[in-house]
């Protein structure tokens, strides 16, 4: 009898553990090489294990809700051939009628260990016998396939008679925080507690993105396959903010101040389970085509749970667009260790002054959130005012001013 282990994948250093979040098989179930068998969640990513081999699950170790590390033993796979793989499916398809004659005696349920594969048991059904007197005769299933797994089986399909939902009368709907929602809490708090956490706010007049788009969209969805959106222009305005102010591309690190020489921008981006940030590495070498893609990407792999661990890891600043949702103002929270976060809103049509006269403008407003240890009301101001001006006139990217 061969056991294969369903284990833990390695876990980054930056990674301690993970829990286990959800089983799809069950004790006694046939699985297939490559099928998702089981979820664990660390406090950045979801991670699906597959099944190493064709086989029936014999055991689960670690239950939904336990904590595990790298390399850590899930659960074992009882490993099977072609041959035996098409008797148990077999026995699978049957093994409803099998339960239905099992709960006809409640003796034969308390005795179903031991008499199961007798000879003497009038209970089962005429295929179950025949395979029975198949295995203990004909030797036709080898001992890989136990007795226990058919009891399994059987047990498994009573569970699911007896067992069936029904309709909760309750008042409250108590869910576990997941992994992911627990450690957004923490770090948010972490954030709040340990950073002189400060707002400054301005607003930026986006005709000229809007004319930019309108004018070119077209082209450039047929050259490129993408529509433009207006992150790239926030990414592309805020690389020449941080080179401008490098105190914004910097960390605390104890008494030390840790300045980044590269430009890798973490995109917030909204799940079902919680707010992710995957990360543009080296942003200021990206054109707009790569940028505008690679969020795309980010956007489809969030949806379907695919973001691994190493997009979601790094980031020296982040931008967040609470606009999708509505937001016409917020005060964003900085994702530690970073030490500014800007935050994008909804587009709102405004009377404004231009040149002394009134006028309707698509307006939004920014708001910059960062640590006052290391970035003062100046460089905060500056860099906003640089992103205003870089978004209100584009072209000033072309003249590096």
């Amino acid at each position: 009898m061969q056991k294969i282990n369903v284990v833990v994948p390695e876990l980054p250093e930056s990674i301690s553990d993970a829990t286990v979040i959800k089983w799809y098989k069950k004790i006694g179930d046939m699985v297939n090489t490559d099928d998702n068998i089981i979820d664990i969640e660390t406090d950045k990513v979801m991670l699906e294990i597959s099944s190493p081999c064709h086989g029936i699950l014999q055991s689960i170790l670690k239950k939904e809700g336990d904590t595990v590390i790298s390399q850590e033993i899930l659960g074992t796979i009882e490993k099977i051939n072609v041959s035996q793989e098409k008797q148990l499916k077999k026995i699978i398809l049957e093994k409803k009628d099998d339960i239905e004659n099992i709960q006809k005696t409640s003796t034969l349920k308390k005795n179903t260990s031991n008499n199961l594969f007798t000879k003497k048991n009038k209970h089962l059904s005429p295929s179950l016998r025949r395979l029975t007197k198949i295995h203990h005769k004909n030797n036709i299933i080898t001992k890989n396939i136990q007795k226990e797994n058919l009891i399994q089986i059987a047990h498994h399909t009573e569970e699911i008679i007896h067992h069936a939902p029904q309709e909760s009368t309750s008042t409250q709907n108590r869910v576990r925080m997941s992994r992911l929602r627990q450690t957004i809490s923490e770090r948010l708090l972490h954030s709040k507690n340990n950073t002189a956490m400060l707002t400054t706010f301005n607003e930026v007049n986006m005709s000229s993105i809007i004319s930019l788009r309108k004018k070119y969209g077209a082209i450039f969805e047929k050259k490129h396959g993408i529509r433009i959106g207006f992150m790239p222009f926030f990414v592309k305005a805020v690389v020449q903010g941080l080179k401008k102010f490098p105190e914004i591309n910097a960390s605390i690190d104890q008494k030390d101040i840790v300045y980044y020489k590269t430009f890798d921008i973490s995109i917030a981006i909204s799940t079902p389970r919680g707010l992710i940030t995957p990360v543009l590495n080296n942003a200021d070498t990206m054109n707009m085509v790569e940028i505008e893609k690679k969020i795309q990407e980010f956007s489809v792999k969030a949806l379907e749970n695919k973001i691994s661990i190493k997009e979601l890891t790094g980031g020296n600043f982040t931008i967040t667009n609470g606009g999708v949702f509505g937001s016409l103002m917020s005060t964003p929270i900085i994702n530690p260790p970073q030490s500014a976060i800007l935050g994008m809103h909804l587009i709102q049509d405004r009377a404004i002054v231009v040149n002394g006269k009134i006028q309707i403008s698509p307006m939004m407003y920014l708001a910059l959130s960062y640590d006052h240890r290391l970035i003062d009301g100046k460089e905060s101001i500056g860099f906003l005012v640089t992103i205003k001006k870089i978004l209100e006139d584009f072209h000033r990217l072309l003249l590096n001013i």
